[in-house]
């Protein structure tokens, strides 16, 4: 496969970047993420464009094209990664979104309001008085809490994220986000053997 994408300058080393695909991968398999998902959507972040194909995707995972395609089918549900044309062909390109995060908790929230739904009829069905109905409450009630700070959470982010963008900082460490340096430097630290 041409590395264009995860080479970009020229400065990355590719089997370091291969253990940030499947690392990362393992890091969001050991939270719920199905494998294969977890790969393809590990594999998009790393790229420079966000973009792949199914047959580039399937050389950098050496995995087959039925299998990018399953994960795809579940990435796209998720807003995680986009399907597209590519100009003047037949074939599928995956991208991920740059905003993938804030874009995922927005639609998140809409997925927090069925949940509240369904916990308030859980409650009125076992009765709030009930162990389990008490536990339902206090599980509305983190889901309300939740809820009702999101929307000054994202402004902050949207904030933050357009001041660093306004100024395109980069510290010593490469992290675009001005004070994430120590951030970086941190989780260095913690992978470099004693």
């Amino acid at each position: 496969m041409k590395t264009k994408n995860l080479a970009g300058s020229g400065d990355r080393d590719p089997v370091a970047v291969s253990r940030f695909i499947e690392g990362f991968a393992s890091v969001l398999t050991e939270g719920g993420f199905p494998r294969m998902p977890a790969r393809v959507f590990a594999a998009l972040l790393a790229t420079d464009s966000g973009r792949l194909t199914a047959a580039e995707l399937a050389a950098l995972l050496q995995a087959s094209p039925a299998a990018i395609s399953s994960a795809v089918a579940y990435l796209v549900p998720l807003t995680l990664v986009a399907r597209e044309r590519e100009p003047g062909s037949r074939r599928d390109l995956y991208r991920i979104h740059d905003d993938v995060w804030y874009e995922s908790v927005v639609r998140r929230e809409q997925v927090m309001l069925r949940w509240e739904a369904s916990l308030g009829d859980g409650i009125a069905a076992l009765g709030g008085g009930s162990p389990a109905g008490r536990r339902l409450a206090e599980t509305l009630a983190f889901l309300r809490f939740v809820h009702g700070e999101l929307p000054d959470l994202l402004r902050r982010w949207r904030e933050r994220r357009d001041h660093a963008r306004a100024l395109d900082r980069r510290g010593p460490s490469g992290a675009p986000w001005a004070g994430d340096e120590e951030m970086v430097e941190r989780a260095s630290d913690e992978r470099t053997p004693r």
